[in-house]
């Protein structure tokens, strides 16, 4: 379910680019921004009256420009650290992004939905997100660039910003950001748990509370570098959960992630010895219908970063989920069942 459609917000007269520097030759789709710091902005710093006016450069990307001469103050570069005074001449020179070195790729991928500032997608089990070592190629990213035409960029380079990542094995929703304001808003939300994602796990066993939450710091395992353990010294990790179906020895729950650490979810339920089916790091439960872990990212809420307004976004479950709760269903008579779906929330109770 998609909210109205977005309008862009107009552009401020003092912050529209013009086509050559002042002083200096001409840079194909360089984009030179001038204003002259106002009575507010004495005594600031460079970066944060920048940021104030030119919301779509993030402060490290202003550095960046700083570095290479394009911020200057009444013709002269400045470091972002200097002080404005009132009625100064600020100009910022924003060259074209330049392509990433990630190569497009046209590997399908199911957009829910897209306009000028973000794309939501619904990632399918298999794919990893971003390029890495061992997998140069075959991901979303190389996907999205050859689907998306109007990246304007991220830090100065034509990418698209991955926000949030979900596992290679597990599929569902994603929102990906296309510009350096929409990465930085999304980003923000994430960070202070407004963002709201809603996973479907099917777990061993059955799970007795109709609710709960897991609350336990997350770190490397001290022995398995690769995997992610509940460690005492940890960073704080809450996954919120409630039962959906329960099964002669298996449970379908949905889950709400407070914080997004790495195996999050299959590591607090493990920890509770309800493993996701089909985890082979985490679990070793089984189930012949599925190849990876039994775990979808089914729903995702967020501010839309432009216009304010709230985005509902879901994804229907995928084949072989859906395979493995029919059988499970069929299998043996459900003992105590929420009808199928996410119309019950994970409850937000601290433990």
């Amino acid at each position: 379910m998609i909210g109205s459609p977005f309008r862009p917000s107009p552009v401020h007269p003092s912050s529209r680019p013009s086509a050559v520097p002042a002083g200096g030759p001409v840079e194909a789709g360089l984009s030179v921004h001038r204003f002259d710091a106002a009575a507010a902005d004495a005594g600031r710093r460079l970066d944060v009256v920048i940021a104030g006016r030119l919301p779509s450069l993030s402060r490290t990307r202003i550095a960046q420009l700083a570095s290479g001469g394009r911020v200057r103050v009444d013709g002269r570069p400045r470091k972002p650290a200097f002080r404005v005074r009132r009625g100064q001449a600020v100009e910022v020179a924003v060259p074209a992004p330049v392509p990433s070195g990630v190569r497009p790729e046209a590997l399908p991928i199911e957009v829910v939905l897209e306009d000028a500032d973000l794309v939501v997608v619904n990632k399918p089990a298999g794919m990893t997100v971003h390029p890495a070592p061992g997998h140069p190629s075959g991901t979303l990213v190389n996907a999205l660039l050859a689907r998306v035409r109007d990246l304007s960029g991220i830090g100065g380079e034509l990418r698209p910003g991955v926000v949030h990542r979900l596992d290679k094995d597990t599929s569902g929703l994603l929102v990906v950001a296309k510009t350096d304001a929409a990465h930085r808003a999304l980003a923000s939300q994430f960070k202070a748990h407004t963002a709201r994602r809603t996973y479907l796990a099917v777990v061993r066993g059955r799970v007795r509370r109709d609710d709960g939450t897991v609350a336990a710091p997350l770190g490397r395992h001290p022995v398995r570098r690769l995997r992610i353990a509940v460690v005492a010294r940890g960073r704080q990790a809450v996954t919120h959960y409630t039962v959906l179906e329960r099964y002669r020895d298996a449970t379908l729950l949905a889950c709400r992630l407070e914080t997004g650490r790495t195996h999050q979810i299959r590591v607090h339920l493990a920890h509770i010895g309800h493993p996701v089916l089909g985890d082979p790091i985490y679990g070793r439960a089984r189930a012949p219908e599925m190849a990876r872990q039994a775990l979808h990212a089914a729903r995702l809420e967020f501010v839309h970063p432009r216009t304010g307004r709230p985005v509902v976004c879901t994804a229907p479950v995928p084949p072989d989920l859906a395979q493995l709760l029919a059988r499970l269903r069929s299998d043996a008579a459900i003992s105590e069942a929420v009808p199928p779906g996410l119309r019950r929330e994970p409850k937000m109770r601290r433990p």
